[in-house]
């Protein structure tokens, strides 16, 4: 795929949508890392469901810690794996508190270094808190930079670096919020809706089917 098609792709996608938006409910730093965390391997809905209820009672690293595995495993146990999401939680408001003044920090290695957070929860954070260029690359995203050949690679990490390296520089900030979305809603995995794709024109998949 050339440069002017994939300029083309992202300013459809930013004419369709000018401001993207994580769909984790979140209103500070801490409350999008620990939502973010918890999203492995669970759905936005399921997350925003169980956060809007902890959020009320502790949304601090404080907060949280004090609630300790037990109390917060009461919050989050309609998610996906949470007792080792809670230990990861636990553990890593600890280091909030004890290294970082209760602050998040806006580093990769400091991110990374906090338990349950690893390459792509850093790199949602950086991108979605900081305004860092950083491209989280879950599997939405993967599917639809394979199919669509924007930035085919093996491995997220090999299309996350095509990704930071193919996407116009004006797109790079919000780049992740609209793969995401097209993603989830429109190229879907079983049956992606072509019929009704907005770059339909652009894309390189050699298979489109109409919307079902």
């Amino acid at each position: 795929m050339n440069k002017n098609k994939r300029t083309e792709i992202f300013t459809r996608l930013r004419e369709q949508n000018p401001n993207p938006k994580t769909e984790l409910t979140y209103k500070s730093t801490f409350e999008l890392l620990v939502a973010v965390t918890l999203s492995a391997q669970a759905t936005d809905v399921s997350v925003n469901k169980a956060t809007v209820k902890l959020f009320a009672v502790a949304n601090t690293p404080e907060a949280i810690y004090n609630l300790g595995e037990e109390g917060l495993k009461t919050y989050i146990k309609t998610i996906g794996l949470y007792n080792s999401k809670a230990a990861n939680v636990i553990k890593a408001c600890k280091l909030l508190l004890d290294n970082h003044n209760s602050q998040v920090p806006d580093t990769r290695e400091e991110l990374e270094a906090l338990p349950g957070v690893g390459r792509k929860t850093a790199n949602v954070v950086l991108n979605t808190a900081f305004g860092q260029a950083a491209m989280a690359v879950d599997t939405h995203i993967f599917r639809v930079s394979n199919r669509t050949k924007i930035a085919p690679g093996k491995n997220v990490v090999e299309v996350e670096k095509n990704l930071m390296k193919f996407i116009p520089e004006e797109f790079i900030i919000d780049a992740h919020h609209w793969l995401i979305l097209h993603g989830r809603y429109t190229c879907i995995a079983r049956k992606p809706r072509c019929g009704s794709c907005i770059i339909e024109d652009l894309c390189e998949f050699k298979d489109k089917v109409e919307l079902v």
